[in-house]
């Protein structure tokens, strides 16, 4: 795969990095964004940028992207973000209950997304990548890294190792406890990171498929607008511009996937005791548990109002061998979910939504107990090596199937174009 530097704009000093980062965008809803985004240099007024105009906004208004670049560029007009002079490789390590995973930032290309050698695994909306273009059409900039991986690599742990030898960028620990550091690679380091990963032969999108898409929609665009006599691809010294999306690439064996539970509103109808027996009918296994904890795989422990139970299913040869059929988000939507509960799309049904597993089996029992859920599955997690599995396969995986964590900080690195 193809890795090539960018002159970053970064924040200006190791404070304001610790002022200006912010989650990403799909992370918080508005009003979570609005509550976090005391600070005015935090970079929740560029990525979720509505919060500054009136409530009631449509998402999709025009002047919320109008609005994300003026707020990008009062960032760099009042000095907090400055562009770096050369174009340059970055490390950024994060730390999070002693941890510790770190990803190489570059601008990876278009057209590797488009001929597959960076690999999707989720299908995507339309309506978020139309968001997602808009933006960064507007802001010429991609403000939020893609997050990518890649099966682990022994001479670019290497290189990686020699560069964090040297002082960081940016250090600093941000208010729910996860540590963030950014390295600037040096010239020869990033020369020798972009040979090692050419011999790298695809990457995986663990999280920003949507940031992907629409970093493909808006190359091409701009791309076919372009004059071609303008264009310099093999000039290492220009900026990579819009045929480049920013991402962090990590090795697959330091990431940390946690469950994605899910939470149903009603039961289709049925009582507590039809549930189950309708359960029991197609195969499942039920018993009693004390709490949610130690759930293996082809089982998920189910909530409802008198308490917890594991629930089993059976797998099949064929469904074991097969990398969509045999996780365990696929038996549960498809042997039980859709026929017992008529949950036939969970993309778009309103009668389930999903609860990532940072937040604990603690907000499953909260929404069971008031009523906001009828039921809750918390789910055993989607394995990294599965994920690639079923991204090689050029299958996809059912929405909602990993949460990733910790999350990326938005506005450490931006690559404006």
């Amino acid at each position: 795969m193809k890795i090539r530097p960018f002159s970053a704009l970064r924040p200006a000093s190791n404070d304001l990095a610790r002022r200006i980062a912010s989650l990403p965008y799909d992370v918080v809803d508005t009003a979570e964004a609005r509550a976090l985004a005391g600070d005015p240099l935090s970079f929740y007024h560029v990525v979720r940028s509505e919060i500054d105009l009136p409530e009631g906004t449509e998402a999709r208004d025009p002047a919320v992207y109008a609005r994300a670049k003026d707020a990008l560029g009062a960032l760099v007009s009042g000095g907090s973000l400055v562009q770096e002079e050369a174009p340059s490789l970055y490390l950024y390590r994060q730390t999070m209950g002693g941890v510790s995973q770190t990803a190489v930032v570059a601008c990876c290309s278009i057209d590797d997304y488009a001929s597959g050698t960076i690999l999707r695994h989720e299908k995507t909306r339309k309506d978020k990548e139309d968001d997602r273009t808009d933006h960064i059409l507007a802001t010429r900039a991609h403000t939020g890294q893609v997050f990518l991986c890649y099966r682990d690599d022994g001479k670019i742990d290497g290189i990686v190792a020699a560069e964090r030898a040297a002082a960081p960028m940016f250090d600093f620990t941000a208010e729910d406890g996860v540590g963030h550091a950014v390295w600037r690679v040096s010239p020869a380091g990033a020369a020798a990171l972009a040979s090692a990963f050419a011999a790298v032969p695809r990457a995986y999108i663990a999280d920003g498929h949507h940031r992907s898409a629409a970093s493909f929609r808006s190359g091409s665009e701009l791309r076919a607008a372009a004059d071609p006599s303008t264009r310099r691809p093999d000039d290492p010294a220009a900026d990579p511009g819009a045929d480049w999306f920013m991402a962090c690439l990590f090795p697959a064996s330091q990431l940390r996937i946690l469950p994605y539970n899910r939470c149903v509103r009603d039961l289709n109808g049925l009582s507590s005791r039809d549930f189950f027996k309708a359960a029991l009918a197609r195969g499942f296994s039920a018993a009693a548990v004390s709490s949610p904890e130690n759930i293996p795989t082809s089982s998920c422990a189910l909530l409802l109002p008198e308490g917890w139970y594991r629930l089993s299913w059976p797998l099949s040869d064929a469904q074991a061998a097969d990398p969509v059929q045999s996780l365990d988000v696929t038996r549960l939507q498809e042997d039980l979910l859709a026929p017992v509960l008529g949950i036939g799309d969970p993309r778009t049904d309103p009668r389930i939504y999903f609860v990532g597993g940072i937040r604990g089996t603690a907000e499953l029992e909260r929404d069971v107990a008031s009523g906001k859920a009828a039921a809750a599955f918390a789910m055993h997690p989607t394995g990294i090596g599965q994920m690639m599995a079923v991204a090689d396969a050029g299958a996809m995986m059912p929405p909602k199937s990993t949460w990733f964590e910790p999350k990326l900080r938005s506005g450490l690195l931006v690559h404006r174009f």
